[in-house]
C-alpha cells in the first residue's frame, strides 16, 4: 500500500473494509493521546468511506506527516498460494463492491487450490468434501463451506431461486477463501521454514 500522509482525507489506494479503489476517506475524528508520563503519542484520526461507512484509523507523529500505522490494514494474499489461485483471491478482495463478482472469484479461487492439491473432478462442495474425507481439511472446514455463499454458478445462470448476494456473504465468502489457502499452502510453508531454521547444524570435523 502507498504512503498516505495524515490530511483530512486519507489516500488510501483502496478502502480496507469495502476494497473499493481510491475511496473517500474523510475524518471524523482526531485526537492526541499522552502516555502515563505526558509524553505525547502523536496524532490520530479516525476516517469513515463515503461507500460502505467502515471507518479506518491512522495516526502520525504530526499533523501533515506520513502515518505510522493505519487499522485495519488492506488485506493481501500470501505469495505461498499458488499463482492462479492467488490472483482470483486477490480479485476477489479487491471487488467487494461487487458480491456477486467476489463470490464467483473466491470460488474459482478455491477451486484452483484443489486443482492444486489433484482434486479436479466435480463440483466444488463434493470436492471439498472429499478433501475433508481425505484429511487434506478438516471436517469443520468443510462445514464453514456449506455456510458460506460459494455457489458461483447461481451467479453466472442468474438462478431465480438464489436472491442476489450481500456484502456480507462475499466476505464471508473470501475470508473462508483465505482461510482456505492459509491451511493448505501458508501453515506447510511456515512449517517447513521453522524446520529448516532450527534443524541441528553439521559440525565441521
Amino acid at each position: 500500500m502507498t504512503l498516505a500522509r495524515l490530511e483530512r482525507q486519507l489516500r488510501l489506494e483502496r478502502c480496507p473494509f469495502c476494497n473499493v479503489d481510491r475511496p473517500n476517506l474523510d475524518m471524523i475524528f482526531e485526537t492526541q493521546p499522552q502516555n502515563s508520563e505526558g509524553v505525547s503519542q502523536g496524532v490520530w484520526r479516525f476516517y469513515q468511506c463515503g461507500r460502505c461507512g467502515g471507518v479506518t484509523t491512522a495516526w502520525a507523529k504530526q499533523k501533515g506527516l506520513y502515518t505510522e500505522g493505519v487499522i485495519p490494514s488492506s488485506q493481501g494474499v500470501s505469495r505461498h498460494i499458488p499463482n492462479k489461485a492467488n490472483v482470483f483471491l486477490a480479485q476477489a478482495q479487491q471487488s467487494l463492491h461487487a458480491p456477486a463478482g467476489a463470490i464467483m472469484l473466491a470460488a474459482s479461487s478455491i477451486d484452483a487450490m484443489l486443482k492444486e492439491k489433484g482434486y479436479t473432478d466435480g463440483n466444488l462442495y463434493p470436492r471439498i468434501e472429499q478433501a475433508a474425507k481425505d484429511h487434506l481439511i478438516t471436517e469443520g472446514m468443510a462445514r464453514w463451506a456449506h455456510r458460506v455463499r460459494l455457489d458461483a454458478n447461481a451467479q453466472r445462470h442468474a438462478d431465480e431461486d438464489a436472491g442476489l448476494p450481500t456484502p456480507e456473504e462475499a466476505r464471508k465468502a473470501i475470508n473462508f477463501a483465505q482461510a482456505f489457502g492459509e491451511f493448505l499452502f501458508v501453515l506447510p510453508a511456515m512449517v517447513e521454514q521453522g524446520l529448516e531454521e532450527t534443524a541441528p547444524k553439521e559440525s565441521n570435523q
